[in-house]
């Protein structure tokens, strides 16, 4: 099987239930939103399920303490410590069952939502019409005070870069089983990311990845050249 990239977005919080633009602002996950991570990682991670630990050759992870805190719930079992954690759990509350350094990267923050920052869309919409300013569109507009569509294509596609190459590519040639790659960040960025991923504008983008869902992205073929998206690879456990 080729190896995998599982891109999932945090769980639940107080602006992702009203649709508040959230980008560096610091918010928890809501008490559902734990519950619902913590499923998702009970029905979707292990040795016979969709993501499995010790095929996991690199996380990567949002600064942000929401997408932190769902790598934590969903226990994929990492041998070290977690960055932001002074100590690494107990194997009697986590067992060990990856190998998989996490690293704590900027080129997964949300999108930089600038002006828009804690604002709806509808309340984005208003505030344009009543400048007299054109219907919005983050794909092409992007966001004033914040970042465009091309900042975002330019950090992504160096990451993207950087996954395909350093981890996947070897176990494409044969050199080892450890090729999966997870990625815990946010919405909007996830969403670029996928389209990215298989080397589409991101004025294409038609995908939507609920708070708490995963999605797949492999190769056909098990060529490097052959990016793809799975279909059926996004999950929300209720």
């Amino acid at each position: 099987m080729a190896p995998r990239c599982f891109i999932i977005r945090h769980g639940e919080t107080e602006w992702s239930l009203n649709g508040r633009h959230t980008g560096v602002t610091d918010l928890p996950l809501t008490a559902n939103g734990e519950k619902r991570i913590k499923a998702t990682g009970k029905a979707l991670v292990g040795d016979d399920r969709l993501v499995v630990p010790k095929k996991i050759a690199h996380v990567f992870v949002s600064p942000r303490s929401r997408a932190q805190r769902t790598l934590e719930l969903l226990e994929i079992g990492c041998r070290e410590r977690l960055p932001w954690t002074e100590q690494r759990k107990p194997e009697t509350e986590e067992a060990i069952r990856t190998e998989a350094k996490v690293e704590v990267t900027e080129a997964v923050r949300e999108w930089d939502y600038g002006d828009y920052e804690g604002l709806t869309s509808k309340q984005i919409r208003e505030q344009r019409a009543e400048r007299g300013e054109g219907p919005w569109n983050i794909w092409t507009d992007g966001c004033p005070g914040g970042e465009s569509p091309d900042d975002v294509v330019r950090r992504l596609d160096a990451l993207i870069d950087e996954i395909k190459n350093k981890y996947q590519r070897p176990c494409l040639e044969g050199d080892g089983e450890q090729g999966d790659v997870l990625v815990v960040a946010h919405g909007h960025i996830l969403r670029a990311f996928a389209m990215r991923w298989t080397g589409k504008p991101l004025t294409e983008t038609s995908l939507i990845l609920e708070a708490g869902g995963i999605g797949t992205l492999s190769y056909e073929h098990n060529n490097i050249d052959e990016p793809a998206i799975i279909l059926g690879g996004q999950f929300v456990v209720e």
